[in-house]
């Protein structure tokens, strides 16, 4: 792995003398274009496999208003990806880590999200949140998760819902993360109507009419959000409960605890995160284990044995969070001495998707194979600091509505394809038909 100095610049000798690596001529085109997010799963999947297979990073310039000269390194092979994401130092994420990044004034008004920090403000925020996550808390939260789970596939048999996604998939992780933060059931409704205000355009190339119409739906929405939750907490200070709330404005690790705006930022990707990437992760399985009937034996024959598997493997092969961005601290060999020169501000995107069907790490890697071991996938991150905070959250919601579903009703599979929305960011479904 490529090392740098103090001084912000490499300590390979030869470091000035190269060339970083630059596309030619005959380079694929991809993932800067946002027609490349419309293509078929399975010829963008043919372009990350092309660019793995080249020698370096393809660097791709972006279009106006960026500028010119400004693009990203993209980055698709695992090993990189894992480089860029324990590599914090030298892999910034705080000029922003989504495309576009987070204009400055937006970042003043509502605070920043943990995933656009990095240390050491990154780590106290951490370890306030880390701190607020007891053994009883956690304990209490599993035992939610299984009460939720089952109340929806009861609603579910009672009601017959056609759309997996709003009867199911996106309740279990909503009402499990509004259970664990203590928001009251009045005012739930609103909230899930803010979140899908404030997501549905991240990463969705849209018209120009669309663009200047609508520029401030979303960060309405996420204002709207951030002031519930900034009253709630300044109600949990002055009479804190058993949740996850009262906990973030109470813990105090080293004098230091969530401000309102803060605990807002936290609440906001605590939502959007938590609940769009496991509500995509369970409506891709579901239909993974539709159209795979050979897979869905396997799990069905064997629940509990082979639920860990399989929601590693439909993590893997779905990658629910498709790319973040970093930024370039210092000058930077990517993959070792020999590697690519990557220079002090430039940018990189880290390709969670392509990572994960590296064929470098996993065998077959576009088939779908809940008994695949070793599974090292990134859907939940490159690793280091910025691993996902919610992953074993995530995980538990899928084994426990997995097996309540499949326990009950082990016919229960998808119907038709699922509606995708083209989005460079997440592997967003808007709907998926569904039987029991």
């Amino acid at each position: 792995m490529g090392t740098t100095g103090a001084t912000g610049t490499a300590t390979d000798p030869a470091a000035a003398a190269t060339p970083p690596v630059r596309p030619g001529p005959a380079a694929p085109a991809g993932p800067a274009d946002p027609a490349f997010w419309r293509l078929p799963a399975a010829e963008r999947d043919a372009v990350f496999a092309t660019l793995r297979s080249l020698p370096g990073p393809v660097f791709y310039g972006e279009r106006p208003p960026k500028g010119p000269g400004r693009g990203f390194h993209a980055l698709v092979r695992h090993a990189d990806v894992v480089e860029a994401g324990r590599n914090p130092a030298v892999f910034l994420s705080g000029p922003g880590v989504t495309t576009p990044e987070p204009a400055r004034w937006v970042r003043l008004l509502f605070g920043d999200s943990m995933v656009n920090l990095d240390d050491p403000r990154h780590a106290q925020l951490r370890r306030i949140v880390s701190r607020a996550f007891t053994p009883r808390l956690i304990a209490r939260v599993e035992d939610d998760i299984r009460a939720v789970a089952a109340r929806l596939v009861d609603r579910v048999e009672r009601e017959r819902p056609e759309d997996f996604v709003t009867s199911v998939a996106a309740e279990l992780p909503f009402q499990v993360i509004c259970n664990m933060m203590g928001i009251p059931e009045e005012p739930r409704r609103a909230i899930l109507d803010q979140v899908n205000h404030a997501s549905e355009h991240t990463g969705v190339a849209r018209p120009l009419r669309r663009r200047l119409r609508m520029p401030g739906r979303g960060l309405l929405a996420l204002a709207r959000m951030q002031g519930m939750v900034a009253e709630l907490g300044r109600e949990r200070r002055r009479r804190p409960t058993e949740d996850l709330i009262s906990a973030l404005v109470t813990a105090d690790v080293d004098g230091r605890r969530l401000t309102g705006r803060e605990l807002g930022a936290f609440f906001s990707l605590l939502l959007v995160a938590g609940v769009e990437t496991t509500r995509n992760a369970l409506a891709h399985g579901l239909h993974l284990l539709t159209v795979h009937p050979g897979q869905r034996a396997l799990l069905l024959g064997d629940l509990d044995g082979r639920l860990g598997g399989a929601v590693d493997e439909i993590v893997r092969h779905s990658t629910p969070i498709i790319q973040f961005r970093r930024t370039l601290a210092v000058d930077h060999r990517l993959g070792g001495p020999d590697g690519t020169l990557l220079r002090a501000g430039e940018k990189v995107v880290l390709y969670f998707a392509s990572a994960n069907r590296d064929e470098a790490v996993f065998t077959d890697p576009d088939a779908f194979d809940i008994t695949r071991s070793p599974n090292p996938h990134l859907g939940f991150g490159g690793g280091g600091p910025h691993y996902c905070l919610g992953a074993h959250l995530a995980r538990q919601e899928m084994k426990v509505l997995f097996r309540e579903l499949f326990t009950r009703f082990p016919e229960a599979r998808s119907v038709g394809e699922p509606e995708l929305v083209p989005s460079n960011f997440d592997h967003r479904v808007r709907s998926l038909r569904f039987t029991l």
